[in-house]
């Protein structure tokens, strides 16, 4: 069992080091819980968002951070796992349009099945995860219906349940554009100086700008009229 600092209800927040999962903690730990933070080693191209990860839950105070390690590059079919290019300098109506190349198969469904795994043994009954609808790049993994149905499954399949324990999945930037959750994340005290969000860094974790996550992320900090604070290979 687990000796709480912040309060009697513990969390699972997946953690990827990432501006949304980042901000997501920080609305946990405001929310009163007390925040277990799960990160994936997963077989992703690069470590810069595990480093990340780790600076974040040290900074927001996660009770603990744990990366659990798995293999998706076993499957490959997507650029984060595989050697495929990852796409550069798309346009914001291509952004709309269509599943990329970047989606790994399955991977939030995976992730939170691990995370409510790890709820049962904490005895919690709340698993914090940072998907967006709004300005995101069409993954299906992240629609609020996604997380509705995960979490109806959740709560017939785990002995918490059978036991009259509701599991509740909270998704709290599901509706919120990339400004509003960098709004609130700086309202919360995130260092966003400390997350990394580029598909494809350079060697020295310099983000390329170029990626889809990079040009969301940088039009949020931009319609906020704010400078991003990490590197950038080039603007």
């Amino acid at each position: 069992m687990y000796v709480s600092r912040m309060s009697d209800r513990p969390a699972v927040v997946l953690l990827s080091g990432v501006l949304d999962s980042a901000t997501t903690l920080a609305i946990a730990r405001d929310e009163g819980f007390a925040p277990f933070a799960l990160s994936f080693r997963y077989g992703q191209r690069h470590e810069a968002e595990l480093t990340a990860a780790t600076a974040v839950a040290r900074r927001l105070d996660a009770v603990r951070h744990l990366v659990a390690e798995i293999d998706l590059r076993a499957f490959g079919a997507s650029a984060l796992t595989a050697d495929l290019p990852v796409p550069k300098g798309r346009s914001p109506e291509a952004l709309a349009e269509g599943i990329p190349i970047t989606y790994v198969p399955a991977r939030n469904t995976i992730f939170l099945a691990y995370a409510l795994g790890w709820a049962e043994v904490l005895a919690a009954q709340d698993v914090f995860i940072g998907v967006n609808a709004l300005d995101y790049s069409g993954y299906p993994d992240c629609r609020p219906e996604y997380i509705e149905a995960f979490e109806r499954m959740a709560n017939l399949a785990t002995k918490a349940s059978a036991e009259g324990r509701a599991l509740r999945i909270h998704a709290p930037l599901i509706r919120m554009s990339k400004r509003e959750i960098i709004a609130r994340g700086l309202q919360l005290g995130v260092d966003y100086s400390e997350t990394r969000s580029c598909y494809d860094p350079a060697g020295d974790g310099a983000a390329c700008g170029q990626c889809d996550a990079c040009q969301l992320r940088l039009k949020g900090f931009r319609e906020l009229g704010l400078d991003d604070p990490v590197r950038y290979v080039r603007r």
